[in-house]
């Protein structure tokens, strides 16, 4: 345990009493994509029918040969006539080719920042994350007070699709237990990629510096929030399988992340809490 570091929060999934979150704020859903023509039309009207006027959403394309890029202009051109003044709907980056998930993220999250985004949601297109969250995770933002909110599979309440075999399940299981082990965190889903950000802890991570563009990219992001200083609260959310289309978490990609956590643990040896970092109240735990 690193001295000084916020306490991990879990909420389970029952409604908190704290207040509405309001329809003013400005959340940017970034979302990086290859070859999800199927999905993106149906996570786009998911996203635009959540009560929050301004919410925008942000798609990182890499030349999908399945022509995603395209149905992304397409959609942007059906919802950004209706955008509040100054602030489309959906705006798309065009990527010449496939450049990795991390580099995807940090490019989209640099977008939102950029466009005065409050809060920056990552998530993947294929419904694995269920928007249906979002609410609920801004709700425990405001009431925590949190830098980071993740939508989490091992916390207690949290799912795992049925149609995951053995096999997946344990490598999953494993691949966690081999990050926080390595890298000594109190995180119980290392690999998540469904998290809510504030937009001063963006800033303060200094996506700049980020270096995984793997699958790595979520274990590096969580490694810095908690070595230096943020509040991380974890909620318990069902993992669906994605609906369309194929996995692109591959045996290259799996062997790659592994052997980054040591990197990622030896780049940032002498990484120290920041002093920038707020100081928080102490959580209330349940």
């Amino acid at each position: 345990m690193h001295s000084g570091v916020q306490a991990i929060v879990t909420y389970p999934l029952a409604p908190l009493s704290s207040p509405a979150v309001p329809e003013s704020i400005d959340l940017t859903v970034v979302i990086p994509t290859y070859n999800e023509a199927d999905n993106l039309p149906a996570m786009a009207a998911a996203l635009f029918a959540l009560p929050f006027p301004r919410l925008q959403l942000l798609i990182v394309d890499d030349n999908s040969p399945d022509g995603t890029g395209h149905i992304a202009d397409e959609l942007a051109a059906t919802y950004n006539p209706a955008a509040p003044a100054g602030r489309p709907r959906l705006v798309v980056i065009h990527r010449a080719g496939k450049g990795g998930l991390g580099t995807a993220y940090v490019t989209g999250m640099q977008r939102a920042l950029a466009g005065g985004a409050d809060y920056v949601l990552q998530m993947d297109a294929d419904f694995s994350h269920s928007p249906r969250y979002i609410p609920q995770m801004l709700n425990v933002m405001l009431a925590t007070n949190a830098d980071v909110v993740i939508g989490s599979r091992y916390v207690p309440g949290g799912t795992l699709d049925e149609g995951w075999g053995p096999g997946r399940r344990l490598m999953s299981w494993w691949a966690n237990l081999y990050s926080r082990a390595i890298l000594g965190l109190r995180i119980r889903d290392m690999t998540a990629g469904f998290k809510l950000w504030q937009r001063e802890a963006l800033l303060g991570i200094g996506l700049e510096s980020i270096r995984s563009n793997g699958y790595s990219f979520q274990v590096e992001m969580a490694y810095l929030c908690e070595r230096l200083g943020y509040r991380l609260v974890e909620i318990p959310i069902h993992f669906e399988d994605r609906r369309i289309g194929q996995s692109k978490l591959d045996v290259p990609v799996k062997l790659e992340s592994a052997w980054r956590t040591w990197q990622i643990r030896w780049r940032y040896r002498h990484l120290k809490r920041s002093p920038h970092v707020a100081r928080r109240r102490d959580p209330v735990t349940n």
